[in-house]
């Protein structure tokens, strides 16, 4: 015992003295409360709390000729994604060159402490946006119009969001937990990106890659009072008011064409979703604009993705009730499948669009896609794409069709260096120049350096030039920690 004992003092007043040295040297930190809770990462403790810090900064910068933009297909949402070089001439003199730099910040603390229910949290996280825009050298702005009063290299458009509060919630429990403040939806959006490289185009045009619910949209989220519950065997389910800050003739924090008055405030969003072995499945339902007694409009979004050995198949389907408090009701899905087989990999797409009751009137739009990637040596694969798109928007261009194939290359050269090089074009009579509507086939070209050194940091170098005579070089730098 005197030897027992001995030993557990040693190591005590070892403990003791190594705080005491850490303290001498200005770190604030203990392992009890946080090595308790089953929090790592930065950390500082107290006697009950854990606060864990994390943070990163991302930086863009863009430079070249692509001011305009020309219309590739006709999606609902009105997908653009052709750049296109653009030009003013003031005084006798011609402006072309655009520019853009952006720095994004944020920095997250969160504090967690014991309780009767479950870990109990403070969550606050910070974000700041700098961003300026130059177009034609300041001489003009998208529309090419030229405002009063700008002169050569005058700064067109700032969108300068100083540190504001992103999330601010607190919340507790463990299997069943309990949020409120200001944070994301709790709504399951997964399980419905197309497999294919290229993607398809009505997906793209949505949410960025997906069947919706729309990603522009601001009606989910914001100000919260959330339960989610873990009921086990993979089986989880929530449900949630959000948008409750909603102010007068806005959903969320941007005014949305169609609201009026707060009609849009307060969404009521349900939730279940699956992940067991091979299987990931969810269906999420929202009701909008209930604050005032009244659903104003509704959303339901279900995918599944299966993987069975060498292939992966996915399907998901969104439908829109008064799209965005518009007249529209719209219903997107998708078909995805994946199969790997040594060195290649093949992927097949499919999706569907389905309009009624929108100012067009009703329509149905439908898309296809597919790859071939093939491992050709160690850290080089080919990807070969192509997609297409039927548009049957009605008008001049009823029922246009867009191709776009591609060809892709990726090495390694190094552990920490990348090199991506592509090379496509878009064809179809569903393009349209910017500047005269003429229907044209765009070719383009993009190489990028890609460089991962380790510490959470990374950059790249991208090049890109098209047929309508725009190029651009893009620089990214980002750092995180946590």
């Amino acid at each position: 015992m005197k030897l027992k004992s001995l030993i557990l003092g040693s190591v005590a007043a070892a403990g003791l003295s190594t705080a005491g040295f850490a303290a001498d040297l200005g770190v604030l930190t203990s392992l009890d409360v946080c090595d308790a809770l089953g929090l790592s990462g930065l950390t500082i403790s107290s006697d009950t709390n854990c606060l864990q810090l994390s943070g990163g900064v991302t930086y863009e910068f863009m430079w070249g000729d692509w001011n305009t933009e020309s219309r590739v297909a006709g999606t609902f949402d009105g997908a653009r994604n052709i750049a296109d070089a653009g030009s003013v001439t003031v005084g006798g003199v011609t402006y072309d060159n655009d520019w853009e730099s952006k720095v994004e910040t944020w920095l997250k603390a969160v504090g967690t402490a014991d309780s009767d229910f479950g870990p109990a949290k403070a969550v606050i996280k910070l974000k700041a946006v700098e961003r300026y825009q130059n177009w034609n050298e300041g001489q003009s702005n998208r529309a090419n119009a030229v405002p009063a009063g700008f002169t050569p290299g005058r700064v067109v458009n700032g969108d300068t969001q100083p540190f504001s509060i992103d999330e601010a919630y607190v919340s507790v429990g463990d299997t069943t937990v309990i949020m409120a403040g200001k944070k994301g939806s709790i709504a399951n959006l997964g399980d419905d990106a197309p497999f294919n490289y290229l993607k398809l185009f009505n997906s793209d045009a949505i949410d960025g890659d997906g069947v919706g619910i729309d990603g522009d949209y601001d009606g989910l989220g914001g100000h919260v009072i959330q339960v989610v519950s873990d009921l086990g065997n993979g089986v989880n389910v929530g449900v949630g008011l959000e948008n409750l800050g909603s102010r007068p003739g806005a959903v969320g924090d941007n005014a949305v064409a169609g609201t009026n008055s707060s009609s849009a405030a307060g969404t009521l969003v349900g939730v279940v979703s699956y992940a067991g072995e091979g299987l990931t499945a969810h269906v999420t339902g929202a009701a909008f604009g209930i604050l005032d007694g009244n659903v104003e409009s509704w959303a339901i979004h279900a995918g599944a993705t299966g993987t069975f050995d060498a292939f992966k198949v996915r399907g998901a389907v969104s439908y829109w009730d008064n799209f965005k408090f518009s007249t529209a009701d719209v219903l997107n899905a998708l078909v995805s499948a994946e199969g790997t087989f040594d060195l290649f990999k093949i992927a097949l797409s499919g999706e569907i669009a389905n309009v009624n009751n929108s100012a067009a009137g009703n329509y149905t739009d439908y898309g296809v896609g597919g790859s071939i990637g093939v491992n050709v040596s160690e850290g080089v694969d080919i990807n070969l794409g192509a997609r297409y798109f039927f548009d049957d928007v009605g008008g001049a261009v009823n029922d246009a069709s867009t191709w776009q194939v591609a060809a892709q290359i990726v090495a390694a050269v190094t552990q920490t260096i990348k090199v991506t090089g592509e090379v496509g074009g878009y064809f179809g009579n569903a393009i349209a120049d910017s500047a005269a509507f003429q229907n044209d086939n765009v070719f383009y070209g993009s190489a990028e350096l890609a460089w991962a050194p380790g510490g959470g940091f990374t950059s790249s170098v991208k090049g890109e030039l098209n047929s309508e005579s725009a190029y651009k070089v893009t620089f990214k730098a980002a750092k995180s920690f946590e």
